[in-house]
């Protein structure tokens, strides 16, 4: 079973304003999030049962990037996640030595905040915990040579097509390769093969 909890860093703050963000230091555009309630706030989420060694991750365009083998590897080691998605110029850096949080990046650009990158990583590492898609199919994905850690290729996995084997669009035909309509599973696999990309 999956369960995402979303907590309000404002419900841990403790001045009149409930106030998560401030002045950087040093002087510069922007505001930054302040320790204490996300401190808090992953504090309390820690003292619940199951949480107690959960993973920390703080979403930072300064991360390590975040990749397939990367999410096979969480999705085998760690049953829960504590997710710190940052607002603004961004999070204090003392949340980072103190929780010894793992910085994340989900490439190499900029979000508004760090929501999008949350539900990516939810999402890749949601689907490779066991039963919630099948193995198989996980087999013929994209990236598939690091889910298994065997020796990283660029692979990105071949073109698909479905019903029906002739589009009809604005005066054209578009068709499926006839190899797909054959039946011969083995030159299938072979076609398959010659138009991933990486092999």
């Amino acid at each position: 079973m999956i369960k995402i909890n979303l907590i309000d860093p404002r419900s841990f703050a403790k001045d009149k304003h409930k106030m998560t963000d401030d002045r950087p230091f040093g002087g510069g555009a922007g505001m930054v999030m302040k320790p204490e309630p996300i401190l808090r706030a992953v504090e309390s989420i820690k003292k619940k049962k199951g949480n107690e060694k959960a993973k920390v991750l703080i979403f930072s365009a300064k991360g390590k990037q975040f990749n397939q083998k990367k999410a096979y590897e969480w999705a085998r080691k760690h049953k829960s996640f504590i997710f710190i998605s940052g607002r603004y110029e961004g999070i204090d850096e003392r949340v980072k030595t103190v929780l010894k949080a793992e910085e994340v990046s989900i490439g190499p650009y900029i979000t508004t905040d760090g929501d999008v990158a949350a539900m990516t990583v939810v999402s890749a590492i949601a689907r490779l915990i066991p039963g919630v898609i099948k193995w198989e199919s996980l087999q013929e994905e994209s990236f598939f040579s690091e889910l298994t850690e065997k020796e990283q290729k660029d692979f990105l996995e071949y073109p698909h097509y479905t019903r029906p084997a002739v589009l009809e669009w604005k005066k054209k035909s578009y068709r499926v390769p006839k190899i797909l309509l054959s039946g011969d599973h083995k030159k299938i696999k072979e076609w398959r093969n010659k138009h991933s990309k990486g092999n």
